[in-house]
């Protein structure tokens, strides 16, 4: 199987594990809030938004982060579907596949 590393667009060969059984996804617990309202906890695939540098994704086994987002959109997909959630502005941290999005702080 191949895939394509994100950070420097080479395409590489990853070996496919012999186990017939069928690996469960790898899944991030994200949570997004306000000092009033949940807006999202649940677990997900990936989160993406928008800051400084231009739109990013976080997906599981993501490298420790922490950054302001701009206003936009906070798209998550998760098992139960994609959910948006539009945000003025925010604090994202991740950490050991936990996404916290602070809003309205």
């Amino acid at each position: 199987m191949k895939r394509q590393v994100a950070s420097t667009d080479k395409v590489v060969e990853v070996a496919q594990s012999s186990n017939s059984q069928q690996k469960t996804p790898d899944i991030l617990q994200v949570k997004v809030y306000s000092p009033y309202q949940t807006y999202f906890d649940e677990p997900a695939y990936s989160v993406s938004a928008v800051n400084d540098s231009g739109p990013f994704d976080i997906l599981p086994r993501h490298h420790n982060f922490l950054c302001l987002l701009n206003g936009g959109n906070v798209r998550i997909q998760s098992p139960h579907g994609d959910k948006k959630i539009r945000i003025s502005h925010g604090v994202m941290h991740v950490k050991n596949n936990k996404v916290t999005v602070f809003l309205d702080v």
